[in-house]
């Protein structure tokens, strides 16, 4: 959402009267309001604006607002853009406060979000950004660009300062996921420029959405600004993710003993992290003799003797009796961390933080005694189960992209795994109805939890109804596939959707006008012309071209929309392994940077996945044609771009060189 509100609203009065919040809550009920008609004039305000409880209007009917705002504009009939609405808005929020006797200081629309949405009513744990700041002083205090500002001060709001420039939250992300960000492409000069700093922010916040956090209601500008509730729900949410990061069979085959046979591994590699955590700690804690099981990070946790029994089983060498002993929470509380101190586990929370039930941070206590001892045994024999599982390293890198892409549409289903959270449906309905508002019956939808397997089915058949409709290819496909969790099925099914997703998107932006269907030709061709314009040679046959393994194409390509973003100095000739993988790490950088969200890994350009490869071009055609044209680098016109592409949209494409994986939603 990389500048959302420049592009909301171009007036500096207007955009200071409100928060990036609420602009963007304000935007989505004016879209709304002028949907239900087709357009929306000053005469229709009055009983519309009812609904936004503007602050202070409670008293007024809809005789009162009429008749002021036909004070202010007589004209009934004139249509109402945004940034009108907001200047009525304003007016009316001042006549009403001023009318009801209210008083006080006008703040803006905050009681109206309050009312709408439920950002501003995060208040902010002291508890949980002093343990932040442990965090982010641990595993970043000898960074070579950070050590200046570390360590923080958990006591003050440092924090919110420092990541103002975005150069911290891109390097605690590549702490969570190795590798996510090429540093290169990140702005580290002492000063930055607002520009700089705004790539920084967009870099981070395609980047934090490539590994799994959800940050649909969060800009640019909210860090630049410094947003507390949102600056900590998105460091909440990539420490998560780097404490969790060990919890599946990949990275510790030890989780097998668990479980019983072969297929309870199966339903434990469906299982989302913390669930995992959750049983692996009830594990340990049966061999204790614990009789009380722990279902969730709070309650459960809250008088310590959960965790005085877990240390004693995984360090009983570092034991104290009187943790156990002792009749008071705080005082076990103690005792537990100071056990927990002597095993070496860092501490990122206080005995109050335990017994007043925090889950984030006990979450986080949990996780990491798990990665610093986890108890479980190294014995080949039980690891044997896992040989027995199908490992594609294909399906599992496509199952990633499409679920974190799924995420970032801000359903409010979040999804662990798609094989498994997709089989009743809803979340794919939830998608569907993103992508293409209405298009989902709702009457007959069925919203978890189901218990009856023939509602799934339904769900289900919906799904598949409006795929063909959609005209996805879906020969000999039912619903009941989904439901089985069919992964071939459910992969190519997703592929089509993000794929229909981003050629709508194209369409939308650039042809409105003329009602052509964009295809995967027009993007391949779209491409080629750009980087020619540069006099450049190379050129992409197509979406499985293994030229393109070198990332040569897409230096040159995204360094024709934007000249300035790629640094040739820091590009290898792309010929052993290992510089092609710098070359395809520092491509998706920058295209992020750029404000492209992508999904793809450096090995689906490495190794030419021709349908990763197609969204990366169309994600970056995406992000050029946005761009007001005055601002584009000499090159082709945005006529001669609508001739070319309008001569080559009625050719047809080979949709087996692109039939199944990803590409992104709105904010591609």
């Amino acid at each position: 959402m990389s500048g959302y509100v420049g592009i909301l609203v171009s007036d500096p009065w207007l955009q200071n009267q409100f928060t990036q919040v609420e602009l963007r809550s304000l935007k989505s009920h004016f879209v709304s309001m002028k949907r239900e008609s087709g357009k929306l004039t000053l005469g229709d305000l009055p009983a519309k604006m009812s609904r936004l409880k503007v602050v202070g209007s409670e008293n007024l009917t809809d005789q009162d607002r009429a008749s002021f705002i036909q004070d202010l504009h007589p004209n009934l009939d004139e249509d109402v853009d945004f940034e009108f609405f907001l200047r009525v808005y304003l007016k009316l929020q001042a006549h009403a406060t001023a009318t009801t006797g209210s008083g006080g200081k006008n703040n803006s629309s905050s009681a109206f979000l309050k009312a709408a949405t439920t950002t501003l009513l995060h208040t902010i744990s002291e508890s949980e950004k002093a343990s932040y700041v442990a965090h982010i002083n641990n595993y970043l205090g000898q960074d070579d660009f950070l050590k200046k500002y570390l360590p923080i001060d958990p006591s003050t709001n440092d924090l919110f300062e420092i990541v103002k420039d975005g150069v911290l939250l891109c390097k605690l992300i590549n702490v969570a996921v190795p590798g996510t960000i090429d540093e290169r492409a990140i702005n580290t000069k002492r000063v930055l420029n607002p520009w700089e700093r705004n790539e920084n922010h967009t870099l981070c916040l395609n980047s934090a959405k490539a590994v799994g956090c959800t940050v649909v209601n969060i800009g640019t500008q909210d860090f630049i600004e410094g947003r507390r509730h949102l600056v900590l729900g998105v460091i909440s949410q990539i420490i998560k993710i780097q404490l969790l990061a060990d919890l599946n069979l990949k990275k510790t085959p030890q989780l097998v003993e668990l479980v019983d046979d072969s297929k309870d591994v199966e339903e434990l590699m469906s299982l989302p992290p913390e669930k995992i955590l959750l049983r692996w700690m009830n594990f340990q804690l049966k061999k204790a003799g614990y009789k009380k099981i722990v279902t969730n990070f709070s309650s459960d946790v809250k008088d310590a003797e959960a965790y005085a029994h877990l240390l004693n089983v995984l360090a009983p060498e570092h034991s104290n009796p009187s943790a156990l002993a002792a009749k008071n929470p705080l005082e076990r509380a103690k005792l537990v961390l100071e056990h927990a101190d002597r095993m070496g586990c860092k501490r990122y929370l206080t005995a109050k933080d335990i017994v007043e039930g925090s889950p984030n941070l006990n979450l986080a206590f949990v996780a990491h005694i798990f990665q610093h001892r986890n108890g479980l045994s190294t014995q080949t024999k039980q690891i044997s189960f896992l040989e027995n599982l199908a490992d594609d390293t294909q399906i599992s890198r496509e199952e990633r992209a499409f679920r974190f892409w799924m995420n970032s549409l801000g359903n409010s289903t979040y999804i662990n795994n798609v094989f498994e959270d997709l089989r009743n449906g809803w979340a794919l309905l939830e998608s569907l109805d993103k992508i293409s508002p209405g298009i989902v019956n709702w009457k007959i939808a069925n919203k978890p939890p189901i218990k009856m397997p023939f509602r799934k089915v339904e769900n289900c058949n919906q799904v598949v109804k409006i795929g063909k409709q959609l005209k996805f290819s879906l020969v000999n496909i039912a619903g009941n596939d989904i439901v089985q969790g069919n992964k071939k099925l459910i992969l190519a099914y997703l592929w089509q959707l993000m794929r229909y997703n981003i050629l709508q998107l194209l369409k939308n932006l650039r042809f409105h006008s003329h009602g052509k269907e964009i295809t995967d030709a027009d993007i391949l061709e779209w491409a080629n012309t750009k980087v020619s314009s540069t006099r450049s040679h190379s050129r992409m046959n197509s979406f499985k071209d293994k030229s393109l393994s070198d990332g040569t194409f897409f230096l040159e390509l995204l360094s024709a929309v934007q000249p300035r973003v790629v640094n040739w100095s820091l590009v290898t000739k792309g010929v052993t392994d290992d510089e092609k993988k710098m070359n395809a790490t520092y491509i998706i950088s920058i295209a992020r940077k750029l404000g492209c969200s992508i999904f793809l890994l450096p090995e689906d350009i490495t190794e030419v996945n021709q349908k990763m490869i197609l969204t990366l071009t169309a994600s970056i055609m995406y992000w050029f044609l946005k761009q007001p044209v005055e601002d584009r680098p000499s090159g082709i016109s945005d006529s001669e771009g609508s001739s070319q592409l309008e001569t080559i949209s009625n050719s047809t494409t080979d949709d087996s060189a692109s039939e199944s994986s990803m590409e992104e939603h709105g904010n591609l």
